[in-house]
C-alpha cells in the first residue's frame, strides 16, 4: 500500500506545517469498519444458516417426566422420568422468589441487556485464550438457556459464537418473562430433575408454587455445580453458604428486605430435605401402575411423555397399611420365623385400590444379606407379594361354599366332619385331609364348618359343589387365576391353587357389594403434558355375578362371632362388637402362608404373612396369628369416624328336606337291654328285662349327606341308588367309623320292647340253704342262711321248717333262728325256701338237716 505520508512531513527541519489528512483517516476507518461489518455479517451469515430456528423454541420437543398421584393429586407419589425428570409449568406458577434468587445469583442484569453482555464474552474469551479453551465464561441466563436448549455442552469458540447469535435472536422475538420462564422449566438442577417444578419435588418434596424463601434460595444455588452442591452430596456447607450469599444478594438489589433475608439464612433448610428413599412413596403400589403404564403406553410415552396419572390411593390409608405392615412383620419375625407381609385395602363399591403394601419395607435390604432371590431370600424387599401368586388356604372356602349355596345347599345343611378318605380308586393313596387340631366333630351344620375352618366339611362341600363351578365363580368375582380347572383337584378349597392378594381383596369386596363385581382399578385420571385427558375412571353399576340371598349367607356366616368362637375363642381379632364385618383366615400345609381377608360393605382388606421363598414359618403360625393382628390394626384405625353399615340380613328358608334344614338326628338315645345269646342286639327295656341289665344306649340309623341328596339336583328327590355315587362309599365308612368310635350303635335303633322268652336266663334261683351247729346239729337252737339269685330282685322268699313258716324276707341273703322242738331231738328236719321275684318268676329249694341233741335230765 501507498504510503500516504511523505518524508518531509516527518522531518521536522522540513516541515513548516503539519497537516492531518482527516479525509485520508476517514476513508481508511470506514474502509476497515465496512470490512469488520462484512466479516462479522459473513460469520454470522455462515454460522447461522444452520442454526436452530428460536422463533419455534416453544414447538420443539420437550421431554417431560411423568408424575404419579394420590387420589387427590396433593401427594406425588413418583416422578417417572428417563434421563430428565421434569415438569413444565406457567410463569404464574413459579414464586417470584425464586426468580429473584435465580436472576441474583446467574445475571443481575438479566431484565436490562438483550441476551448479552460484551463485557463478560470478552473476559470469557480472554479466561479461554490463557487456559487454552479450558475455562468457562459468565453467560447470561439468556445464553444459558440457548446453550441447554438449543446448543450443545461442548467448549468452543464456535460454540460460543452460536451461542451469541441465538441469544440475540431469541431475545427480538420473546419477552423477559418468556425466556425466564424457559429457563426455570429446563435448566439441570440435579438428581435427574429439569426445572423448578421437577427440582421442588425432588428436594422438598412440594409444587414449586409453595416454596419458601430459603427453599428458593436453596434450588436456585444448585444449576452453578449440581453435583457439588447436591443435597445429598458431601458438600453441603458449600450449598448452604451459597445459598446464604444468593439471600444476601437478594438483600442488597432490594428483591427481599435484610430481615427476610435474616430469617432465611438461620433457617436450617437442610433438615426440609427428602431422603433419596422418599422420593418413591407408596413403592410397591407405584411401580404396579407403572407397569400398567408402561405396557399400555410404552416407555417413551411414561418416561418422556409429560404424562400426569391421578391414582385411586388414599394417602392416609396407604400410611396406615405401611404401619402396621411394618409393625406386624417385625413381631412375626421374632415370634413365627414370618419375615414379610402384605397388605391391599379396596373400595368394593368401586373397586378402587386404597392402599397397597407389598413388603415390609421397600428400601430394606433382602434377608438374610447375601441371599439368592427366589431361593432362599424370606425377605425380598422390592418384590410386590400383592401380586405375587401364593396359596390362600382356607381362605379360599367362601367361594366353594358360595357356589353350593347356590345349588341349593344352606348354610344349615347337615353335613359329617368325620376321618374320610376322598381317594376313590384303590390303587392310589388316600387323601385324607385333616383339620387344624387333628380331630373331628360328627354331625354339624354348614355355617359351623364355615365359620371354624374345618377341612373335611370343605373338601365334602367342594365335592358337592363341583370344582369347575366353584373355580367358575371365584373368577365371576375377581379371581383371575386358576385358568385351567381340569388342573385341581378337591385341595383347592384348602388352598390348593395360586391367587394374588389383589384379586383376593377384589373377590371379597364383590361379597361386600352383595354380589355386583367392581373390577380393579387404580387409576381415576390419565392426562398428556398438555392437559387432554388420556384416561378416566367411569364409575359404573358393576356387573351382577351372584344373586344378594346367597352372598347375605356368606356374610352371615363370616360376620357371626357365635359361630367361629368355638375354635377362635370369643375374643378374637376377627369379632367386632359395635359394626358389621365378615372375615375368613387361612393357613397354608406346613404355615408356610397365613392369611386374612374381611370386609364391611364400604372396605375390603387383606393381609398376607410368611416368607418371600415360602419356607416354613414356626409351628402354629396360623393366619389367626401371623396375619389377623395386622388387619385387626388397619380395620380399628381405617374404620374410625365412619359410617355404620350392616349386610343383608340372612332369613333361613324351609329347604324342603330334614338334611338341608339341618334338622337331622344323629342320635336317639334309648333305654334298652342287650338280648342274651345275640350280640348287640337290643330290645326296649321292659318289665321282662331286669332293671340291673337295662342301659341308656345311643343309636344312629343317619347317613353321609349323599344319601339324601343328588349333588346335581339338591332340592329334587333324594337318590335311589346313592352307592352309585363314586364317594358315597368312603363317605359313610367314615360316618360309620366315627359313630362306632363314639359309643354309636349303628345297626338300627330297636323298635320292639322286650320279651320274658328272651330272657328265661334271669329266672329266681335259690343259691344255698345253710345252717350253724353242725351236721348232725346238736345245739337246741341254730340259725338257717338263704342266697338267692333274682335278677329282677326278691318279691319274698321263706323260710319253712317241716311245714311251718319261720322267717320271710325280700332280700336276696337273709338268716333266721331256729329253736329245735324237744320232739325233735335225735331226729331229723325238712327244711324249705320258697321265692318269688318281681317279675312273677319264683324258685323252691328243699334240704334236711338231721339232729342229734342228747336229752335233758
Amino acid at each position: 500500500m501507498r504510503n500516504i505520508f511523505s518524508p518531509d512531513d516527518l522531518d521536522p527541519r522540513k516541515r513548516k506545517r503539519f497537516n492531518i489528512p482527516w479525509k485520508k483517516l476517514f476513508k481508511i476507518f470506514g474502509i476497515i469498519v465496512a470490512v469488520l461489518v462484512l466479516a462479522t455479517i459473513g460469520v454470522f451469515a455462515y454460522f447461522f444458516k444452520d442454526l436452530p430456528d428460536p422463533g419455534k423454541i416453544n414447538n420443539r420437543f420437550i421431554a417431560e417426566s411423568t408424575k404419579i398421584y394420590d387420589r387427590t393429586g396433593t401427594h406425588l407419589l413418583y416422578d417417572v422420568h428417563g434421563e430428565e425428570k421434569r415438569t413444565q409449568i406457567a410463569f404464574s406458577q413459579m414464586p417470584d422468589v425464586l426468580k429473584y434468587a435465580t436472576i441474583s445469583l446467574e445475571d443481575q442484569d438479566f431484565y436490562s441487556h438483550h441476551g448479552i453482555k460484551f463485557t463478560s464474552i470478552v473476559r470469557s474469551m480472554l479466561a479461554d485464550i490463557i487456559h487454552l479453551g479450558k475455562a468457562q465464561g459468565g453467560s447470561t441466563i439468556t445464553q444459558q438457556f440457548v446453550k441447554n436448549s438449543l446448543l450443545s455442552n461442548e467448549k468452543t469458540l464456535i460454540r460460543k459464537v452460536k451461542e451469541v447469535i441465538l441469544s440475540l435472536e431469541l431475545e427480538t422475538k420473546f419477552s423477559k418473562d418468556d425466556i425466564l420462564a424457559m429457563y426455570l422449566n429446563e435448566i439441570p438442577y440435579g438428581s435427574n430433575a429439569y426445572g423448578i417444578e421437577a427440582a421442588a419435588q425432588t428436594f422438598f418434596g412440594k409444587s414449586a408454587k409453595d416454596l419458601t424463601l430459603d427453599e428458593s434460595a436453596v434450588i436456585a444455588s444448585l444449576p452453578q455445580a449440581t453435583t457439588y452442591y447436591s443435597p445429598y452430596g458431601s458438600h453441603t456447607d458449600a450449598l448452604i453458604g451459597r445459598k446464604d450469599y444468593a439471600l444476601k444478594t437478594m438483600a442488597r438489589l432490594g428483591y427481599i428486605t435484610q430481615d427476610q433475608a435474616n430469617e432465611a439464612i438461620n433457617t436450617a433448610t437442610l433438615d426440609k430435605i427428602k431422603p433419596q428413599k422418599d422420593i418413591i412413596a407408596a413403592p410397591h403400589f407405584v411401580m404396579y401402575i407403572k407397569d400398567y403404564l408402561q405396557q399400555k403406553y410404552g416407555d417413551q410415552a411414561v418416561e418422556q411423555g409429560g404424562l400426569k396419572v391421578y391414582t385411586t390411593l388414599d394417602w392416609d390409608k396407604q400410611q396406615l397399611a405401611e404401619k402396621v405392615v411394618k409393625d406386624g412383620a417385625t413381631k412375626n419375625t421374632a415370634t413365627y420365623k414370618a419375615a414379610n407381609a402384605g397388605l391391599v385395602a379396596m373400595d368394593p363399591k368401586t373397586g378402587q385400590v386404597l392402599a397397597m403394601v407389598g413388603s415390609k419395607d421397600y428400601f430394606a435390604p433382602s434377608e438374610p444379606a447375601g441371599c439368592i432371590s427366589g431361593k432362599n431370600c424370606v425377605f425380598e424387599p422390592n418384590v410386590n407379594v400383592a401380586v405375587s401368586l401364593l396359596q390362600p388356604g382356607s381362605s379360599f372356602k367362601p367361594y366353594v361354599y358360595l357356589t353350593a349355596f347356590e345349588k341349593g345347599f344352606t348354610p344349615e345343611t347337615n353335613i359329617w366332619d368325620t376321618d374320610t378318605n376322598f381317594n376313590t380308586a384303590d390303587e392310589q393313596p388316600p387323601y385324607d385331609p385333616k383339620n387344624y387340631d387333628g380331630k373331628n366333630s360328627g354331625l354339624m351344620q354348614m355355617k359351623d364348618a364355615l365359620a371354624r375352618s374345618l377341612n373335611v366339611p370343605a373338601v365334602k362341600t367342594l365335592y358337592l359343589a363341583g370344582v369347575t363351578d366353584s373355580i367358575n365363580t371365584a373368577r365371576s368375582m375377581g379371581i383371575t387365576t386358576l385358568t385351567d380347572p381340569t388342573r385341581y383337584g378337591l385341595s383347592l378349597v384348602l388352598g390348593g391353587g395360586e391367587v394374588k392378594l389383589l384379586d383376593h381383596v377384589n373377590a371379597f369386596s364383590t361379597f361386600a357389594t352383595d354380589g355386583i363385581h367392581h373390577p380393579t382399578t387404580a387409576i381415576l385420571r390419565i392426562e398428556d403434558s398438555k392437559g387432554t385427558v388420556l384416561e378416566k375412571y367411569n364409575s359404573n353399576q358393576g356387573d351382577k355375578v351372584i344373586d344378594e340371598k346367597y352372598v347375605a349367607m356368606i356374610d352371615y356366616i363370616m360376620s357371626t362371632n357365635s359361630l367361629r368362637a368355638p375354635v377362635f375363642g370369643d375374643k378374637n381379632p376377627l369379632s367386632f362388637d359395635d359394626r358389621a364385618v365378615a372375615a375368613k383366615t387361612g393357613t397354608t400345609n406346613e404355615w408356610r402362608d397365613g392369611w386374612t381377608m374381611g370386609y364391611t360393605p364400604s372396605l375390603a382388606v387383606g393381609v398376607w404373612a410368611g416368607n418371600n421363598d415360602h419356607s416354613t414359618m414356626k409351628q402354629g403360625a396360623d393366619g389367626i396369628f401371623v396375619a389377623a393382628p395386622i388387619w385387626r390394626a388397619f380395620m380399628n384405625e381405617a374404620l374410625k369416624n365412619t359410617n355404620k353399615e350392616d349386610f343383608p340380613k340372612y332369613e333361613p328358608e324351609d329347604a324342603g328336606k330334614d338334611v338341608l334344614n339341618g334338622k337331622l338326628e344323629m342320635k336317639q338315645e334309648l333305654k334298652v337291654c342287650e338280648i342274651p345269646g345275640k350280640n348287640n342286639q337290643y330290645c326296649l327295656a321292659s318289665d321282662a328285662c331286669p332293671d340291673s341289665k337295662a342301659k341308656k344306649k345311643n343309636f344312629s340309623d343317619t347317613h353321609d349327606i349323599l344319601y339324601y341328596v343328588n349333588k346335581d339336583d339338591v332340592r329334587g328327590d333324594p337318590p335311589k341308588n346313592p352307592e352309585n355315587d363314586p364317594q358315597f362309599k368312603n363317605w359313610e365308612a367314615g360316618v360309620k367309623s366315627w359313630l362306632k368310635d363314639n359309643g354309636f350303635s349303628t345297626d338300627g335303633a330297636p323298635t320292639d320292647k322286650c320279651q320274658a322268652k328272651d330272657f328265661s336266663k334271669y329266672q329266681i334261683s335259690i343259691d344255698s340253704i345253710s345252717h350253724s351247729g353242725g351236721d348232725p346239729v346238736t345245739s337246741s337252737s341254730f340259725s338257717i342262711s338263704v342266697k338267692i339269685s333274682a335278677p329282677y330282685g326278691v318279691k319274698k322268699a321263706t323260710i319253712s321248717v317241716d311245714g311251718n313258716s319261720i322267717s320271710s324276707s325280700s332280700s336276696d341273703s337273709f338268716s333266721a333262728s331256729y329253736d329245735v322242738p324237744s320232739g325233735k331231738y335225735n331226729s331229723s328236719l325238712d327244711i324249705k325256701v320258697d321265692a318269688t321275684d318281681n317279675n312273677g318268676n319264683s324258685d323252691s329249694k328243699s334240704t334236711s338237716v338231721s339232729t342229734n341233741i342228747p336229752a335233758g335230765p
